[in-house]
This record gives structure tokens, sequence and C-alpha cells, in this order.
């Protein structure tokens, strides 16, 4: 017999085989995919955030429906709305789901304080932060180079001034925002909480406006004149308890250095 002509017989006759076994293999070997699964994953939005403590939306969606997880008000980004559909799915009543946004805890705008060096490396918080820290006076703020504008995928955050601003409405709370910050100014709080202490500087006194004007200085004036007792000092910097807190604005009209402030103002 012709060697080539034996050779691609022999090769013909492998690959038959080959696919005989895989086939076997694969329905034999096939993992049983609970049908729960993909109803429960059409609910869900696919941002993939890790926000309900999962590995993304498959894992959220599997625990779900291997019975493993009961709680189907987890996910932040799909609302109230995602928690009915996943409720209905499963036959169980759907929890209440606290709606959550990011807030960027700095007011240190390019008029509030400046720059110590010239950056001029990759456009990146991430990193600037490798080198001493970041350009900025301040080595607690932000770093304004959009690692979190980036990472949103609502496109709900932008730079102003020199530092991120989140736009409310836009966003759904996940969190990617608040991990891609080096700095760590971005935090998810609930959205119904009015006040923030807008600084993340652990310093105090003349040390924070040494480098920032709009720097939380530790005076505890807030907490003492706050008439709902809804704030808290934790390491020179206010905590406001948004279970406790009115809006009524007597911390932010007190407040030496302007960094209790409303969600709306920078």
């Amino acid at each position: 017999m012709n060697p080539i002509l034996f050779a691609v017989i022999l090769v013909v006759i492998i690959a038959i085989i080959c696919s005989v076994m895989l086939v076997i293999a694969s329905t034999v070997m096939a993992v049983k995919e609970d049908p729960m699964f993909p109803a429960i994953r059409e609910c869900l939005p696919g941002a993939n955030c890790g926000a309900c403590g999962y590995a993304g939306c498959d894992g959220y969606a599997k625990a779900l429906a291997s019975g493993e997880e009961k709680r189907t008000n987890l996910c932040v980004p799909g609302g109230a709305g995602c928690a009915v559909q996943v409720a209905g799915v499963l036959g169980v009543e759907a929890g209440s789901v606290e709606e959550r946004v990011a807030v960027v805890c700095c007011g240190g705008t390019c008029e509030k304080t400046q720059a110590r060096m010239n950056y001029e490396g990759v456009h990146s918080c991430a990193a600037a932060k490798l080198l001493f820290g970041g350009a900025g006076a301040c080595a607690f703020g932000c770093l304004g180079n959009g690692d979190c504008v980036s990472v949103c995928p609502q496109q709900a955050i932008r730079i102003e001034k020199g530092v991120a601003v989140v736009d409310r409405d836009a966003c759904i709370g996940c969190g990617l925002c608040e991990k891609a910050c080096p700095n760590h100014v971005i935090g998810i709080f609930p959205k119904k909480q009015k006040v923030f202490d807008r600084c993340s500087n652990y310093n105090r006194g003349k040390a924070v406006m040494d480098v920032c004007k709009a720097g939380c200085i530790g005076c505890t004036k807030c907490s003492k004149v706050c008439p709902e007792g809804a704030i808290t000092m934790d390491h020179c910097l206010a905590q406001v308890n948004p279970m406790k807190c009115t809006g009524c604005g007597t911390c932010v009209e007190n407040c030496p250095t302007g960094c209790m402030s409303f969600t709306e103002k920078l």
C-alpha cells in the first residue's frame, strides 16, 4: 500500500476513535446543571461586581440554586426588582434591598490642595501611588487619575477639579470603584445617608491643614453639635450613623473646614 495513503487512513482511524472517546466521556462525566441556575442567572444584571459576597453573578446564582444561599436581596446593582424576580423563581418571599451609592471621601480639589511634585508617569492612580504615594500634597487624598472612572460600568464617575465625583442617580452601588481606588477614598454607603465627612486623612489639626484646606482636623465639633447624636469620631474622622442622621445640616454649618458636607456638594 502506498505509504502516504496508509498514513492518511491511520490518522482518520485515530481521529474517529478519539471522537468516539470524547463523546462517551462528555456523556459519562458530564456535570448536570441545576435547572434553577439559568433562570436565576437571567434575573441578575451581570455586573459581576462581587457586592453580594460571591465571585460574580454566576457564583451567587449557583449558591441560590443549590440552596446554599437563602437571601435573594444581596444584589445591590439589581435592586429590589432583581430581588423580586429571583424570589419568584425560587418561590420565596423577596427581601428588601438597601440602595447604596459610592461616595468620594475627599474634598481636596485643586483649589483646596496642591501638588508636591510633577508626576509624568502612567496615567493611573495605582501607578502614581507607587511613586512616593502620589503627586498630591495629601497622601490620603484622591489621586485624580481616574482608575475608578475606567472600571465604572455605568459611567457614573468623572474627574472634576482633580477629584473623582460620583453621579448618584447613575451609580448602582456595585463597589468596583471602591476596589479600584488605591487610596481607599471611595466608599459604598446607604443612599439614604445625606451627610458625609469628605476627608480620609487620619491626621489631625495642623498636619491636615498643611496639605489640604478642606481636610478634617478632628476637632469633634460636628459630633458635639449634632442634635441626634448621629456622629462619632474614628481616628480623628467623623463617622455618620445613617439610622440616626436626619440631614438637618447642623454639622455642615458648624464644620470649620467644610469637610462635613451634603452628598451633592464637592
